[in-house]
């Protein structure tokens, strides 16, 4: 037996969730999908998240959000983050941050999924090892499921792909986000764990990863701050789909997906 995870790349405001509302649930559908996963660190305005856009995203069929480094962008959302068992935020932060790093769900039926949020930290911030902190973690997840997907929001494709060795045979699948361009070195590695380096986008393409193409251009020209704002053409969904066996936890598949919208 098997089941079927849809795991969505970083929504990116308003179109973000305006793809998720008009294809998911075609995807859902056409792939046959148990449980369905998207990073939604920018779906609020294209920085952070609010109760609000959560519960946008749960109505649309999303089951569990993960995030990275703009989980903090909406200042008032540490409670919200405490309160919802339902959104993730990277684990290796220190002691004491709002939230959670991971968490246990069941599909509809009955399929429990463990769930492990990490943050890289070239280029990033100085947090606590990512490797060290997944070794703890799968641990504890290990007595509950089988079955653990990682989100590792990082910026460098060579941490990425350390932490996918590193982790093969132990995880079901290490999904990289963060750079919102997706990455074509989708494949199962060679003891059952699905990896690819960069899931990629859910927004806007006619962008720069999601915001205007002329504000992002003009702020590499004069290096000032420029606020972003988020266009709303060329709507796509950026998303794999990775088949997991249920008695032993190895991926059998995983799919690459760039859905107009």
């Amino acid at each position: 037996m098997s089941i079927r995870i849809l795991f969505i790349g970083d929504i990116v405001g308003s179109p973000g969730r305006t793809a998720i509302s008009r294809e998911l649930h075609r995807l859902v559908d056409r792939h046959a999908v148990d449980l369905v996963i998207a990073n939604g660190e920018n779906a609020a305005g294209g920085f952070g998240i609010t109760p609000d856009t959560a519960a946008e995203l749960y109505r649309q069929g999303v089951h569990l959000l993960t995030s990275g480094n703009h989980i903090w962008d909406k200042k008032d959302n540490s409670g919200f983050l405490d309160r919802e068992e339902r959104i993730i935020r990277p684990l290796n932060y220190p002691p004491g941050t709002p939230g959670r790093g991971s968490t246990v769900i069941e599909t509809p039926g009955g399929i429990k999924v463990g769930v492990l949020n990490l943050e890289g930290r070239v280029y990033m911030k100085n947090l606590d090892c990512p490797f060290r902190c997944a070794d703890a973690e799968l641990e504890l997840l290990r007595k509950q499921t089988s079955i653990i997907l990682l989100d590792f929001h990082a910026e460098t494709t060579s941490e990425k792909a350390s932490l996918g060795w590193y982790l093969d045979g132990r995880v079901s699948a290490v999904v990289g986000t963060h750079t919102h361009v997706q990455t074509a070195d989708e494949r199962i590695l060679p003891n059952g764990t699905a990896y690819i380096t960069d899931v990629g986008m859910t927004g806007s393409f006619d962008s720069v990863i999601g915001v205007d193409k002329g504000q992002a251009i003009q702020r590499f020209l004069t290096q000032q701050s420029v606020k972003f704002d988020i266009p709303k053409k060329d709507l796509r969904i950026n998303a794999v789909v990775i088949g997991i066996d249920t008695k032993s936890g190895k991926a059998v598949s995983i799919e690459r997906i760039n859905a107009a919208c």
